[in-house]
């Protein structure tokens, strides 16, 4: 294990980065990069707002945005009832809040339409999905120690993927929503995988990265036969196979917002556990690491947010690997900065893809851009021996 990651696992500085006068704390690092980053982040969403078949301008979306925010006032109650028999009810107070809107700015029905209820979902369900793509993908690689590591390395992905697909094909399973098969067909495989390489209390990596890695040429497998049988419902289900965000509405924001955040702030508690965890296990154990524990948590909250972000847009592969590896070329491989830059620039990069994915004369799946992407960019960094391990 190489120095940069010896300093980053213990929480110390190297010879070169010694604390001075000048040497901003970490926290202060952080804090300026993800600050940074952010600004990134929106301005791209404003920018992504702007385009598409109608072009809108910038002013305009900023104050379709505006007009929509509001703050509570007041609360009314009003009498519900609850009915206990035929012909019986009880009344019950039903209190709801009173809004005011913040601005009111003169903007087009039409454009405020276009903006709030069509574009901006999207955009933000983008967001949603890199920034736990990309949280993801930053624990994964910490905990395998892999730099080839990504968010589906234990089949979570192929999982998800075997619930959306027999959702669409089977005609027996039409009534389930395909949201909640995915996300469930995930978290099956999460925990099929994880049973299978715990043995007597302990959790070996290996053993894990093996048993992911069988699971997923199964349910390939399954997958495929299901596309053989597929009928008339074969190009709905590939086209989800590819990853997409043409569907997406408030709803899908809903579900996967609290996912993503409830897990990367539980993620982000666990980054200081996961630098000494890159010294091995052994070692962690000696500097007071529940190592076992610390793995379950770090395997189920990954797993878990990968679940929902598959679930509301298809496997969208690249994010959650090539985003960590670049913002570790530029802050460094200590998890403590490294997960809150990733996940914010995983959301601006997924939000560009999908810019770009729906920007030409024919809409693309947006995991084909961020595979075309993604893909020689990485290859660019490993000719360049930028990316050679953690």
């Amino acid at each position: 294990m190489g120095t940069a990651t010896d300093s980053a696992a213990t929480g110390e500085t190297s010879t070169d980065e010694a604390p001075t006068a000048t040497t901003p704390p970490l926290l202060r690092k952080t804090a300026v990069w993800t600050a940074g980053l952010g600004v990134v982040l929106l301005i791209t969403i404003v920018v992504s707002a702007t385009i598409g078949p109608v072009e809108i301008a910038t002013f305009d979306v900023v104050r379709a945005v505006l007009d929509e925010l509001s703050v509570p006032v007041g609360i009314a109650v009003d009498t519900g009832h609850v009915t206990i028999a035929q012909g019986a009810s009880l009344p019950y107070p039903s209190p709801s809040f009173e809004y005011r809107p913040l601005f009111d700015f003169a903007v087009a029905e039409t454009t405020r339409t276009i903006v709030v209820n069509i574009r901006l979902p999207r955009i933000l369900l983008g967001a949603i999905v890199g920034f736990a793509l990309a949280s993801a993908g930053t624990v994964m690689q910490g905990f395998f120690r892999n730099p080839l590591a990504d968010p589906s390395i234990i089949g979570v992905s192929s999982g998800a993927a075997v619930g959306a697909v027999a959702t669409i094909t089977i005609p027996g399973l039409a009534v389930v929503d395909l949201r909640l098969a995915a996300f469930v067909g995930a978290l099956i495989t999460a925990f099929a995988v994880y049973a299978m390489a715990t043995e007597g209390g302990r959790t070996p990596v290996a053993t894990l990265l093996l048993a992911g890695v069988a699971v997923q040429t199964f349910l390939g497998a399954v997958i495929s036969y299901l596309l053989l049988r597929a009928g008339d419902s074969l190009e709905e289900a590939v086209y989800w196979l590819m990853g997409h965000l043409h569907y997406s509405t408030w709803d899908h924001v809903l579900f996967a917002f609290p996912v993503a955040i409830i897990g990367f702030a539980v993620l982000a508690a666990y980054t200081r556990d996961l630098n000494v965890l890159l010294l091995g296990e052994e070692d962690a154990q000696h500097l007071g690491i529940e190592v076992e524990r610390t793995k379950r948590v770090l395997l189920a909250v990954s797993s878990l947010i990968t679940a929902a972000a598959v679930a509301v847009s298809g496997v969208i592969g690249f994010v959650g690997l090539v985003v960590p590896h670049i913002m570790r070329l530029l802050v460094g491989p200590d998890h403590r900065i490294l997960l809150p830059t990733s996940a914010v620039a995983g959301a601006a990069f997924l939000v560009a893809a999908d810019t770009l994915a729906r920007s030409g004369a024919a809409e693309l799946p947006v995991g084909i851009v961020t595979a075309a992407i993604g893909a020689p960019f990485f290859l660019f960094l490993l000719l360049r021996r930028e990316v050679h391990g953690l």
